[in-house]
């Protein structure tokens, strides 16, 4: 009996030791796998440790010497932070003594916050003209754009018209400011997501001219509709497609935002401006002549007062030659008589003296090249012998980026004559409207608006010896009194929008009449 309770008990011990032995095993066996596991951890974290050490040491020693400083109240610290010396008080001694001069900190561009609205698709628009026919056009196209809740694409500038300019968006206007400086009213694109653009390339593309002098309402009644349906319309033609009155107070000063400001030239074309601006200003005030007597112009309203019968007949044969110049029969003499022609350069020199403009004073012809060249510009040389152009006041390298550009040649031209002293056009073509409410826009810069019809009908009477000069010049003076860009109110013709004020060239919503000083651009 007691020897078989031993060997239980043996049996048991046995057993235990087993157990301890086993035991023992597997926790070194684990021991020696956890400081391998802790040491190929330690291993790869060791560099991310370090930096993470680092920064942190950065970090407190950054905070702990802010705090000091802080620490020691109205002396020293603000001195350190607002840029003062250490060792001196700001007074105006010691700031004579070491003559010190703060730089003037540059303002960063604060850009208008975005408008936020629910896309209701894509507005593609190609402009036709020239360079003014098509800016009026692009603020137009923005304003319909905002109105419509839909994403504008940087517009297409014409490249198939007579002046045949190659020019883009980019190469005229600044383009980022465009965009970025409209941020607030309406989103614009430089082109289309490439999915609506590829569909675009392969002709998918809904395309149409919207309606002359078109109210807001045509624009959300039957355009809008369209943009829904296909996500994307293109608009063929922009001209006068946006009518000059009934339209919401909103509308026309986005139309005068664009206008003057978001539509900023090109750097090169303003510093080029600004050059000749210079220039023209060293010998006193200068005025600025848009003689629009350009075989163009000519060849389109059919005007062919003093050119020869080998003249008229090359006006004749290019009239023909362009298709959407419709009217092709046309009676120069009537046309004249109506005020319908650009002043030639013999009746434009007889209106400035008439007018007392100064001899000496320089005048800078804005304008392409003058049909009949020399011949027809002797008269108004003789009368006025300083005379000059870009071309005369540039030399051939700074004009090397512009040969046949036209509509940047024009832009130039647009800049100088915004800061000219007296700007005169001879004729209302676009070029001359928008100048016109620009300078209007400026403070109402001087801007003689010629009175056609009489002026012809008065160098008639006085070329045939029915007027003297004193009685001449005394009736133009009378006819133009009231008509130097003072302020006005635009004329209103119900149901006749081509013979009342165009908007561009009297934006009276967004002028403030005032006696300052007119205002300088550049």
């Amino acid at each position: 009996m007691y020897d078989r309770e031993m060997c239980r008990v043996e049996d048991r011990d046995k057993k235990k030791r087993r157990f301890a032995i086993g035991a023992m095993g597997l926790t070194t066996l684990g021991e020696i796998r956890v400081e391998k596991l802790k040491s190929s951890m330690a291993n790869a974290r060791s560099p991310k440790m370090k930096v993470w050490l680092i920064r942190a040491t950065t970090t407190v020693l950054f905070w702990t010497c802010f705090v000091q400083l802080t620490a020691l109240g109205g002396s020293w610290g603000p001195r350190v932070l607002k840029g003062w010396p250490s060792c001196f008080t700001p007074d105006s001694h010691s700031a004579a003594v070491l003559d010190i001069k703060l730089l003037p900190a540059v303002p960063a561009r604060v850009l208008p916050p975005k408008r936020v609205y629910k896309n209701n698709g894509y507005l593609v628009v190609s402009c036709n003209g020239g360079l003014n026919q098509m800016r009026s056009a692009i603020c137009d196209m923005v304003a319909i754009a905002r109105y419509l809740n839909v994403t504008l694409i940087v517009p297409e500038l014409d490249k198939t018209s007579f002046w045949a300019d190659p020019s883009e968006f980019e190469d005229i206007f600044d383009v980022d400011h465009f965009i970025t400086s409209l941020r607030d009213e309406v989103r614009i694109l430089k082109q289309l997501p490439p999915r609506l653009k590829k569909r675009v390339e392969l002709g998918i593309v809904h395309t149409m001219p919207p309606v002359s002098w078109s109210d807001i309402s045509y624009y959300h009644n039957q355009i809008l509709p369209l943009i829904q349906k296909y996500k994307v319309v293109h608009l063929n033609r922009t001209d006068a497609r946006l009518a000059n009155n009934g339209q919401p107070l909103e509308l026309q000063k986005l139309r005068c935002r664009v206008n003057f400001s978001a539509l900023r030239f090109t750097t090169q074309i303003e510093e080029l401006g600004r050059r000749v601006v210079k220039l023209l200003r060293q010998n006193g005030p200068f005025l600025v002549l848009h003689l629009r007597y350009e075989m163009d112009m000519l060849a389109f309203s059919g005007c062919t007062q003093g050119c020869n019968d080998e003249e008229v007949e090359e006006l004749t044969r290019m009239r023909y030659a362009y298709p959407w110049w419709k009217e092709k029969i046309i009676n120069s003499d009537l046309k004249r008589k109506d005020g319908l022609c650009p002043l030639t350069p013999e009746e434009t020199a007889l209106t400035l003296k008439a007018l007392d403009i100064d001899r000496d004073i320089r005048i800078y012809i804005a304008a392409g090249e003058i049909y009949g060249g020399k011949r027809r510009m002797d008269s108004l040389a003789d009368a006025y012998p300083k005379l000059v152009r870009k071309e005369t006041l540039l030399g051939p390298a700074d004009l090397q980026y512009f040969q046949n550009h036209s509509s940047q040649m024009a832009a130039l031209d647009y800049l100088v004559s915004l800061e000219s002293d007296i700007f005169v056009p001879t004729y209302d073509g676009n070029m001359a409207k928008v100048v016109e409410g620009h300078r209007r826009f400026l403070g109402f810069k001087k801007t003689i608006l010629l009175d056609r019809r009489v002026l012809v009908e008065l160098i008639d009477k006085y070329t045939s010896g029915f007027l003297s000069w004193d009685e001449f010049s005394s009736a133009v003076k009378d006819t133009h009194a009231q008509r130097m860009g003072a302020p006005t109110k635009r004329l209103v013709i119900a149901d006749r929008p081509k013979e009342e004020d165009y908007f561009y060239a009297n934006p009276e919503e967004c002028l403030q009449p005032s006696d300052d000083e007119p205002v300088s651009i550049l």
